[in-house]
């Protein structure tokens, strides 16, 4: 018997290889010439940003790139609008730390409204994550 009250099934994207780039060293810049629909691109090249205390405005546009480029990610594989990505899934990750980025930066420029909506739709997708980057 299916639980038709549990909700859709976890979504999990595909290896993002950009990833291992990453990993070896490349600059985020770099990465995202090279994989320019990548979201764990762009949220390295937002990360860097806000590390370096970027303007709030560049961080929330690499963003914000990173989380549009996640939404047509996750919609390929099957995700529906709604249900948990999973931050244990590392190729989530790129999604999920765009999404927080976004949040954080939408609250350094006083977008109330969507530091709501981002950091509930990141809590709402992976509890996990949203206690990890919030």
């Amino acid at each position: 018997m299916t639980d038709l009250l549990a909700g859709p099934p976890p979504t999990r994207l595909p290896e993002d290889p950009a990833d291992a780039e990453l990993a070896g060293g490349a600059t985020p810049g770099e990465v995202v010439r090279r994989h320019p629909a990548s979201p764990a691109a762009w949220a390295a090249l937002a990360q860097q940003a806000h590390d370096a205390d970027a303007d709030d405005l560049i961080v929330y546009a690499y963003a914000r790139v990173g989380y549009h480029r996640s939404l047509d990610q996750l919609r390929r594989n099957g995700w529906k609008g709604h249900g948990p990505v999973p931050w244990e899934h590392e190729p989530n990750r790129g999604f999920l730390r765009s999404l927080a980025l976004l949040a954080l930066a939408a609250r350094a420029i006083g977008e109330h409204e969507e530091w709501e909506r981002c950091s509930s739709f990141l809590r709402d997708s992976s509890p996990s994550a949203a206690d990890a980057l919030l």
